[in-house]
């Protein structure tokens, strides 16, 4: 795969979102989005030595009103990396969540990167179980596992 989230034909308005040099500096690429990826986002890609990351800066709308990153777009995000990581492992035929468990672990906080990271467990004819973690530095903000549908399948 050489780009992080190609544009497809079927979303001819896709935007892409840019980058600090920071973060472009670190291998990060931003992820072409539309509807509610482009709504909550950006997110951004990049290719590591186990696979995909996906990351997200935190902003002040991602907060709760305890001035932490809400749950919700915790949840959305882990929703997002596990089904992209599904997608690469499914050829990249069209999957859709099925079930998806969340445990959380630490806050998110104001500016600091959310990175994550999946894994695919086991790949049927149908469905893909998969976990994931998404961090910031050392810490673990979330740990997922779920069901994708493999469609058309």
């Amino acid at each position: 795969m050489t780009e992080a989230s190609p544009p497809e034909a079927r979303f001819p308005g896709l935007q892409t979102p840019t980058l600090t040099p920071d973060l472009a500096a670190q291998g990060w690429k931003p992820m072409p989005a539309q509807d509610y990826p482009a709504m909550i986002g950006p997110f951004m890609a990049r290719r590591s030595t186990v696979g995909w990351e996906y990351g997200f800066l935190p902003e002040r709308r991602h907060l709760n009103i305890g001035g932490v990153v809400h749950g919700g777009m915790l949840m959305s995000f882990m929703d997002d990396v596990l089904g992209m990581t599904v997608w690469e492992a499914a050829g990249r035929k069209p999957v859709t969540t099925v079930q998806l468990n969340h445990h959380f672990i630490a806050p998110g906080k104001l500016g600091e990167l959310v990175i994550g990271r999946g894994e695919v467990l086991r790949t049927t004819r149908s469905v893909v179980f998969i976990r994931g973690m998404l961090t910031s530095g050392d810490r673990v903000l979330v740990h997922a596992d779920g069901v994708w549908k493999i469609l058309g399948s």
